[in-house]
């Protein structure tokens, strides 16, 4: 019988086998992987998104707080033309070139939708993505902790005009735009949108903006634009419901009276902060422990109470509070406890081996110069 098109479409694809599975191609999933391959362990990369998917989401020319030397990986430093902090752009383009400068295996668009032990065989774990699935020794979830941005439970917060991001600049110009929130993305969001001429107001339910934690630079400036009445800011202040004609606000007067608002806003963006998607620990029945469902694991090798799951970058804190613990700077340690801990464990072999094999840390055919001198040879006219 001749096969039908939707047969030909089923992918028959065997299984594939690697020593590490790193979830997440945020900056320390890629560290982590160039950490595992540096040291002879095979480790493939698969991100449910683009490259550094949390940081692409940013609005266009968002500049990290953090300072170069802090959010660089894998020892590769980040410059920048006029030395200032990166740009969202900038970085990306930094993880872009890490990437292919150490031939990191990083599958974008690849969401891992199930991982389960395999039958039969400790230490060994199956990861389901999509229709493939990849058999490995160990798993390091470094799936971040900003994966869905927080609620505020209010009728009409899911209308076409809400949003939990802020989006390019461009598109709020000459209209009425109304922030939630009182930290560094709304204070951030509110003097970007002010400078292409959109009319912001700020509502935030404190009686003034947080005295710590706003983006020094940022600081001066959104206190200019509120005495200045630039943007309007409503302390003490928050949204009961959001219709497509208005938005009504309970506010609290400083004499202690409460009114209650209906104002008519364009665009309403929801920066209250962000949710980690639990999903993966929850299907693996990794403890969690407040505050945040922080996910429990063993600090000194970040492995979970599951044989070869580990834990890296800022999703070892949960959902965080405003009050953030966990960031970038502080986590590059992981990969090197990852891997420290695997090579005890017997993965992994010397650079060096007296075989003269290839070994998974090294892509098949040389180094990253070696083969970027072969790319010249081939394509002479770059």
């Amino acid at each position: 019988m001749k096969p039908t098109e939707s047969s030909l479409a089923v992918s028959h694809e065997p299984n594939r086998v690697c020593d590490v599975v790193v979830v997440g191609g945020g900056p320390i999933g890629i560290e982590t992987a160039i950490e595992l391959r540096r040291n002879g362990i095979d480790a493939i990369v698969f991100e449910a998104g683009p490259l550094g998917h949390t940081i692409s989401w940013w609005a266009p020319q968002t500049r990290w707080f953090s300072s170069n030397d802090r959010i660089s990986i894998a020892g590769v430093p980040l410059n920048t033309v006029d030395q200032s902090k990166a740009s969202r752009e900038e970085y990306l383009n930094y993880l872009r070139c890490v990437v292919d400068q150490f031939c990191v295996p990083v599958e974008t668009f690849s969401k891992v939708d199930n991982i389960k032990a395999c039958p039969d065989q400790p230490r060994r774990w199956q990861v389901q993505v999509g229709s493939k699935c990849i058999e490995a020794s160990a798993v390091v979830l470094a799936i971040g902790g900003t994966d869905h941005p927080n609620r505020l439970n209010v009728p009409g917060e899911d209308l076409p005009h809400v949003d939990g991001y802020l989006r390019e600049a461009h598109h709020y110009h000459g209209r009425r735009v109304l922030i939630v929130g009182g930290r560094n993305s709304a204070v951030e969001a509110a003097i970007r949108l002010h400078r292409v001429g959109a009319k912001v107001t700020l509502s935030y339910h404190r009686d003034e903006l947080p005295s710590t934690s706003i983006k020094y630079w940022l600081r001066p400036e959104i206190d200019g634009l509120i005495r200045s009445k630039a943007v309007e800011a409503l302390f003490q202040s928050r949204v009961t419901a959001i219709t497509p004609e208005r938005v009504d606000l309970e506010q609290t007067l400083p004499d202690g009276r409460h009114h209650t608002l209906h104002m008519h806003f364009d665009d309403v963006l929801t920066l209250i902060g962000y949710d980690q998607d639990k999903t993966l620990f929850k299907q693996l029945g990794i403890p969690m422990e407040d505050p945040g469902q922080k996910p429990v694991y063993d600090e000194a090798t970040m492995e979970t109470k599951l044989p070869g799951i580990y834990l890296a970058g800022t999703a070892v804190g949960g959902t965080q509070s405003s009050k953030y613990q966990v960031f970038l700077e502080n986590c590059h340690v992981h990969a090197t406890k990852i891997t420290q801990h695997l090579l005890e464990n017997g993965m992994g072999r010397s650079l060096s081996d007296e075989d003269g094999q290839s070994t998974p840390g090294i892509k098949p055919g040389g180094t990253p110069a070696e083969a970027l001198t072969r790319q010249i040879e081939m394509n002479p006219e770059s």
